[in-house]
């Protein structure tokens, strides 16, 4: 039986970003999500933990490699969380602007006079004039330091959605390339029963004409040949499919992913090693997603702030200097300093609804993120016990296949003999072929649980890493 624990103590992080003053979080509700401590599912290999960081070199396959290199350089949705980084990042600059005064300058010349009659007529003269204003808020109940960090908490939230984007990416890549193989698989399969289909379709036309059979073996022959060659060009055209699949994902080029696939092993590709962690917990963390929701959680506890400074007073300072000059009337040198305070009294209850409005949206966070707890510790138990599933039927599938095989042999070796009819020899021949699609899809499906349970444990990825640099999160890091 599993016990118990509360994983993650959010009371650390919300007394972190109490407000100062009046500004409580009475109304913020804890987050109270309990999980279970072990998993209820088998662990494959006795739960042996390398490092998640290099799985996909143990594939050891050269095509593989490249795939997730262009994927990674070439995909636009990696480009689009990049883009999404630096405009969280745009945002914090802005945010931290506010912390500190604000100078401006201004300066102009003009040149002026009036011509006309005597009377009326002023000499031209030269007036300038420069200046400087000064304006500074006092963040006297904290809300420029918390919106300043809401927007530092959102630029490392997109940052762990650079991270899900890549491994979410790695994963779908390295499952389209398992169906690619195993496809070509069956595809190989389907051909040979297809060549041997029609060898037998020329020695029943030798015995039909002979007398020795009906035509009757010639029609049932003709018949199966024409199913298995139907069962090849659809086969053929999913391989097909696979290569646009894997051609969009790293970047339309499909020619270059033509020459990869070419490189690479034909059969399909199964990995050495996987971690498995003990503790549900563990994995929560290592899931840059999780991390992702984590953030914004407590980044809306910072917006909740920033909404109950605005029901308190603000108070700034400004202060203007003008040196302006004029060949008229000479110098003067204007200045003024002093501070203003602004009292909010009536506002219809708009702040007071903002203050609610972002109290709700913290609820919405914790929600989200309590759902998509579970969702992961679903996930990795569901691909656990799909891996631990297939790989017990693996065996049973090789089984099945060398006895159909030994069975359609010695069916066949009667058949020529004229001890078995075509129809038995055609069961016989249909139920090894089954079977050993039966293996193919077997495999196949097996490494496609281990990728997604990469997928489910966060694929490497680790909280502790450096984060991107600006300007370098395209490229930067090991393929996950």
């Amino acid at each position: 039986m599993a016990t118990n624990g509360n994983i993650f103590g959010y009371a650390a992080v919300a007394i972190g970003f109490v407000l100062s003053g009046c500004s409580s979080f009475t109304e913020l509700r804890s987050v109270d999500l309990k999980v279970a401590n072990v998993w209820h599912a088998t662990l494959p290999h006795d739960g042996q933990t390398p490092n998640l960081v290099s799985w996909w070199s143990t594939f050891n396959d050269t095509s593989l490699g490249g795939l997730m290199l262009a994927a990674q350089q070439e995909n636009p949705d990696i480009a689009s969380a990049t883009a999404d980084i630096e405009s969280a990042r745009a945002t914090l600059a802005s945010a931290r602007a506010s912390l500190f005064p604000g100078l401006d300058g201004s300066a102009s010349v003009e040149r002026s006079g009036t011509n006309g009659a005597m009377a009326n007529r002023i000499a031209a003269s030269t007036a300038s004039s420069s200046g400087l204003d000064a304006s500074w808020e006092m963040d006297l109940f904290g809300k420029a330091r918390q919106t300043s960090e809401a927007a530092r908490l959102r630029v490392h939230e997109q940052i762990a959605n650079w991270h899900d984007a890549r491994i979410s990416l790695a994963a779908e890549v390295a499952d389209y390339y398992v169906q690619y193989r195993a496809c070509r698989q069956l595809e190989n399969s389907y051909s040979i029963e297809l060549a041997s289909q029609r060898e037998t379709i020329r020695a029943t036309e030798t015995a039909v004409a002979s007398g020795l059979t009906s035509s009757a073996d010639l029609a049932l022959a003709r018949a199966s040949a024409a199913s298995s060659s139907s069962s090849l060009t659809a086969q053929r055209a999913e391989c097909e499919i696979l290569i646009k699949s894997l051609a969009q994902l790293t970047g339309g080029d499909e020619t270059r992913v033509r020459q990869l696939l070419s490189k690479g092993k034909a059969g399909i590709p199964t990995p050495k090693t996987l971690r498995i962690t003990s503790v549900p917990a563990e994995t929560l963390r290592q899931r840059p997603d999780i991390n992702a929701l984590e953030l914004e959680l407590a980044a809306s506890i910072a917006d909740v702030g920033v909404a109950k400074a605005d029901l308190y007073p603000s108070l700034s300072l400004a202060g203007s200097v003008t040196i302006s000059g004029s060949t008229l009337t000479g110098t003067s040198l204007p200045w003024s300093f002093g501070p203003a305070l602004s009292i909010p009294l009536f506002d219809g209850g708009s702040r007071r609804a903002a203050v609610q409005s972002a109290i709700a949206d913290y609820d919405k966070a914790v929600a989200s993120y309590k759902s998509n707890v579970l969702s992961a510790i679903s996930e990795v138990e569901t691909a656990l016990v799909r891996v631990d599933s297939t790989r017990r039927q693996i065996g049973d599938a090789a089984t099945a296949v060398r006895n159909y095989r030994i069975y359609f042999n010695a069916i066949d070796a009667n058949w020529k003999a004229g001890g078995a009819s075509l129809l038995d020899r055609e069961e016989a021949r249909r139920s090894a072929q089954s079977a050993e699609v039966t293996l193919i899809e077997t495999q196949r499906d097996a490494v496609r649980y281990w990728i997604a349970l990469y997928r489910a444990l966060g694929g490497g990825w680790d909280a502790r890493m450096a984060f991107p640099a600006q300007g370098q999160t395209k490229t930067q890091g090991n393929l996950l």
